[in-house]
């Protein structure tokens, strides 16, 4: 299984980007899909998380009203759609997918948690 990350960028603070993530199986429209980040010297965090219909998200504070995750099925790939980006938004971001299925009220958020990770893409907002 192979997750495909793009859409990184350099944005201005308050600026916008659109991360996406193409998985390879068709399997994995129903799989819970998340986003992490990681800045330099830093631990990789949760950002976001999907349930595999998409009825269900979950989002860690920093990225609540600023952040949008969804996903297209047909199209197996799921996206992070992220406004009023801020200079700590800068980091590495990526995409990635449990090799077992999670109910929609048991959405992980610890990264040991996933077993498939996208390449990662590069945000870096200036300010």
């Amino acid at each position: 299984v192979q997750l495909q990350a793009s859409g990184g960028g350099l944005v201005q603070a308050g600026g916008s980007l659109r991360l996406s993530c193409a998985a390879s199986e068709r399997t994995f429209r129903r799989h819970v899909m998340a986003w992490f980040r990681q800045a330099p010297g830093k631990e990789r965090e949760f950002v976001a998380a999907i349930s595999g219909g998409g009825g269900t998200t979950y989002y860690t504070d920093s990225a609540k009203g600023r952040f949008t995750i969804s996903r297209d099925n047909a199209k197996n790939t799921v996206y992070l759609q992220m406004h009023a980006l801020k200079p700590e938004d800068t980091a590495v971001y990526y995409c990635a997918a449990p090799y077992r299925y999670y109910s929609n009220s048991n959405i992980p958020s610890q990264a040991f948690e996933y077993d498939y990770w996208g390449q990662g893409t590069q945000v870096t907002v200036s300010s």
